[in-house]
């Protein structure tokens, strides 16, 4: 196995989990909305999840672990992405919301803070801001 076949299998391993963790939080109400698998058909494409992959995970969401990207710039698209799942059926559910807080705390960001960021996520997205927005509010906050 060369180099670059480990490096392809683990960044598909990283995007394999990071959908199985979105796809958590559509489930988090027990069930997925047609606008939720719009979403999840989008981020599948994005992150070239395969077709046998992408119904496997459905079936399994749970046994995948939420690998925390190194990248702080990476937290923050993930964020971004499940926010934008959460909010996809514009009802801010309590369940979600706190599961989002958990997958952030999960994502590498503090505890203390989580729920901070997960409300200024939220109402970001809520906003409409693309993802480069996002991450300039998100990072600005602590300002």
């Amino acid at each position: 196995m060369s180099i670059s076949d480990l490096f392809d299998s683990g960044f598909q391993k990283r995007n394999q989990d990071h959908f199985a963790a979105i796809v958590r939080v559509a489930m988090s109400d027990g069930v997925i909305t047609d606008e939720e698998k719009a979403f999840l058909d989008r981020l599948a494409r994005k992150l070239e999840i395969s077709e046998n992959d992408y119904k496997e995970i459905l079936k399994d969401y749970k046994t995948h672990p939420i690998n925390p990207p190194t990248s702080y710039d990476n937290r923050l698209e993930r964020l971004y992405d499940l926010a934008r799942m959460v909010y996809a059926d514009h009802i801010k559910g309590e369940d979600q919301v706190i599961l989002l807080e958990k997958l952030s705390i999960g994502l590498g960001f503090k505890s203390e803070n989580a729920k901070y960021v997960v409300d200024k996520a939220l109402n970001l997205v809520d906003q409409g801001v693309d993802g480069d927005t996002f991450a300039d509010e998100i990072k600005n906050m602590n300002r």
